[in-house]
This record gives C-alpha cells, structure tokens and sequence, in this order.
C-alpha cells in the first residue's frame, strides 16, 4: 500500500510541470499603451518533467488590448523569444527566463529610424 501511494506521489510531481502566468505590458517611450500590436511568444529552451525531459516547443500568437496589455494562459518555465510588430514602431525581439510563477514584462518599443539613401 505504501508503494503504491509513493509511486503516485512520485507521478504526480512529474505531471505538475512548473509554469508561469505570463502578462506582457507593451508602452511607447512616452509611456502611453500600445493598442493592437502583434505578440508573437516562442518557447526557446526547458524541460518538461512530464515529458521524461523531452524538450518543450510552443508558440503563442496574441494581441495587446487597449491597454496595451497582452496576458497568456499559463506556459512552463523557461526560456522564451518575445517578438512585437505593431504599426508605426520598431519590430521588438529578445529572449527572457520565466522562472517565476506570475511574471510582467514591460516592453517599450522605439519610433521606426529615419529612412537615408546611399544615392
């Protein structure tokens, strides 16, 4: 009896993968929200305990609302790529560790650069 509840003890913690809430804040540099910008969230890198260690690959592809605020379901913890195409700004892309149970990234995107000709 006792084995039988150690083992499922021991099972359970395998399937209870470690995730993160992931809620993403996307402002201008003055500040202000930016409404409907494309965020594209890649899993880059981590285990899944659940899996037996197979490597975990996913995306997710939102919006921000009006608040420029994008909030994703729970994803594990790992590594991922933050990409964000909105009109009129500069494309963002870096990559984040999400350790943490609920985690807020505040993300600022630049003003496109001047356009220049070599001719």
């Amino acid at each position: 009896m006792r084995v039988i509840v150690l083992g499922m003890a021991f099972i359970l913690t395998l399937v209870a993968a470690d995730t993160t809430e992931l809620t993403l804040l996307v402002k201008t540099p003055g500040g202000k929200p930016v409404p409907n910008a494309s965020v594209t969230i890649k899993f880059v890198k981590g285990r899944s305990a659940a899996k037996f260690g197979k490597k975990i690959r996913t995306e997710w592809d939102l919006h921000t609302n009006d608040e420029g605020i994008a909030k994703l379901p729970p994803i594990p913890q790992g590594t991922i790529l933050v990409q964000i195409h909105a009109q009129n700004y500069q494309t963002f892309g870096q990559n984040f560790d999400v350790d943490e149970e609920q985690k807020t990234l505040e993300i600022t995107l630049n003003p496109p650069q001047p356009q220049y000709s070599a001719h």
